[in-house]
């Protein structure tokens, strides 16, 4: 067999192992690649060379117009693994070169390679002025990432046992980001075994990441592990943007989508991940469109690729530490925990509600340790076979108890009320009441949680509301959905007004509007808005946070052309 023959059979070989690889790796037609010149530049490349490689950002989308490019996995071990060989008319991209983020693969020329590089903000161009040719090219981009995520191809390495509260809360992190990374357990990998020895972690240190170069990180923070690994890379303190949206959430996402798509420029910043708490959800079944019901993580994910697709900037992980509403050199400042300063004519918050924690003794001993506030498939699989226990009576609570119904042995669903009817929709209810592994304990609240001698939850008790029976069981995760108070603190020494439970007012039902013709979303600010669960007497639903994300772009607009207009 010669050596094309070879090179075809190797290809097939590879790309088998792919979901829908006609659509995973298309080849474009001639007449698609000339309609594509217009925004690249032809590049060539010898044998052997790198066109990107595994932690450096990567330049753009490659299109090959001759010879091949080997894509090959290198972790920080350093492992080489083949992903897939590319050839003539076939484009080499994923989701990160729509922002220049770091590549999650080498790709090496096997021979003479010329290509057409479209850099970031062509292909960004492209994939707005070509919509049909965009779509494929888009498609291709998510479904790459997605075999990245699912083959654990690319990313981090993390080091640790699996049920270890460290790799459970990096995994989340991770997942909830769609950032590809695998997990090795020194008990039965070899390689992990002579890291640990090498290193020799104490307790503390655990679980240990690796990273594409080799670096060697101790149970770092998750913004430690995002600016390693490359998802962020601080502001630019000389660029001014349209917007700052404060909030990764849906109204956050849908203000980035809208606003950037009408061509405003945009930077999204978010403390954890995009999505925030209806991330989370395991299905969302009454949201328009999606008759079949859609997880939160899928909603936001495709959410989050199309404010990227338009050009919007995000910056995750990232916190605010504080609004400067002065105006001194006529824009607001943002001070972020990086110690950077984010500049921009006008501010959006949506920076939604944090999870309320109910007065348990020891409540936060055990938090990532069998406590949880979200239940995602990384804390599923820790359940699997188990009893679990579960506490809320809303949506989120209702959808998770079903979700981990299908993991755990059951679900004891607590509830301080006598009933769900006045907070959790009738077909949560009907779907509760239908699933035999989730028991209903009404008018109980828990008293006191156990644990053993490594901090990890053993043991709850309970008692009734109604009289003085108590009980406990041995329970070994505990799910919190007990509602959420509002993330306004970064907020103080601004003027922006709050209600009495630190939610933001706006329109008309702000004092300091009074007399003044004022946008429904406007606070007290002018040129700061607020959407979504933030906002003082919004809808708490997914559907009200994304129309109020949608509709506060007209007075974005309509705020930055009087700011721009001259004085009389």
């Amino acid at each position: 067999m010669g050596q094309d023959g070879q090179q075809r059979t190797d290809r097939d070989a590879l790309i088998s192992r792919f979901t829908r690889p006609e659509q995973t790796f298309p080849t474009l037609a001639s007449a698609e690649i000339a309609r594509i010149r217009h925004f690249g530049e032809v590049r060539s490349y010898a044998d052997g060379e790198f066109l990107f490689e595994t932690g450096k950002p990567g330049p753009g989308m490659f299109v090959v117009l001759s010879g091949h490019v080997a894509i090959t996995q290198r972790d920080g071990l350093g492992h080489v693994t083949p992903v897939i060989d590319q050839g003539p008319g076939q484009f080499l991209a994923e989701l990160g070169q729509l922002s220049g983020r770091p590549a999650l693969v080498d790709g090496r020329a096997e021979s003479e390679v010329e290509v057409l590089l479209v850099r970031p903000d062509r292909l960004r161009a492209l994939l707005v002025a070509e919509a049909e040719l965009g779509e494929r090219i888009m498609r291709a981009l998510i479904l790459r990432r997605v075999s990245l995520i699912q083959g654990g191809i690319g990313g981090p390495v993390l080091i640790g046992s699996s049920n270890s509260a460290g790799v459970v809360r990096l995994q989340g992190f991770l997942t909830r980001n769609g950032q590809p990374h695998h997990l090795l357990d020194p008990n039965s990998e070899h390689d992990a075994a002579e890291i640990i020895a090498r290193y020799s972690p104490e307790p503390e240190d655990w679980p240990l990441v690796v990273t594409a170069d080799g670096t060697v990180l101790r149970n770092p923070s998750e913004t430690a592990l995002g600016r390693a690994i490359g998802m962020i890379g601080g502001a630019k303190d000389d660029r001014i943007y349209d917007v700052a949206i404060v909030g990764c959430g849906p109204a956050g996402l849908a203000t980035a989508v809208y606003a950037a798509s009408e061509g405003l420029s945009v930077a999204v910043l978010d403390t954890r991940a995009f999505g925030g708490q209806a991330g989370a959800s395991a299905r969302i079944e009454n949201y328009l469109g999606f008759p079949t019901g859609i997880s939160g993580q899928a909603l936001a994910g495709r959410a989050f690729t199309q404010a990227q697709k338009f050009g919007a900037e995000i910056m995750i992980p990232m916190s605010v530490k504080s609004l400067d509403c002065s105006r001194s050199a006529g824009t607001f400042a943002l001070a972020l925990d990086c110690g950077d300063t984010l500049r921009s004519r006008a501010v959006v918050v949506a920076s939604g509600a944090r999870y309320r924690r109910p007065e348990i003794e020891n409540l936060d001993k055990f938090e990532g340790r069998g406590v949880w506030y979200w239940a995602s498939p990384v804390e599923a699989r820790l359940c699997a076979g188990e009893e679990v226990a579960l506490v809320g009576a809303g949506n989120s609570a209702g959808q998770a108890a079903v979700f981990l119904s299908g993991h755990a042995k059951k679900v004891l669903m607590i509830i301080r009320g006598g009933g769900l009817g006045a907070s959790m929709s009738r077909y949560l209810i009907e779907r509760i009441e239908a699933t035999p592994n989730i028991e209903l304990m009404f008018n109980t609240e828990i008293t006191a949680l156990e644990g053993d001698e490594a901090s990890l939850l053993r043991r709850i008790r309970w008692k009734s509301r109604l009289s003085d029976d108590e009980d406990s069981a041995e329970i070994r995760n505990l799910f919190l959905f007990v509602g959420a108070d509002p993330a306004t603190n970064w907020l103080d020494g601004c003027g922006v007004t709050l209600d009495r439970g630190g939610f933001i007012v706006t329109g008309a039902q702000s004092e300091q509007n009074q007399g003044r013709l004022v946008a429904p979303l406007e606070t007290s600010v002018p040129g700061v808005y607020a959407v979504g669960d933030v906002r003082s007497g919004s809808v708490k639903r997914v559907g009200g946070a994304i129309g109020e994300g949608a509709q506060v772009v007209a007075s974005l607009h309509g705020y930055l052309g009087d700011a721009a207009k001259p004085a009389l």
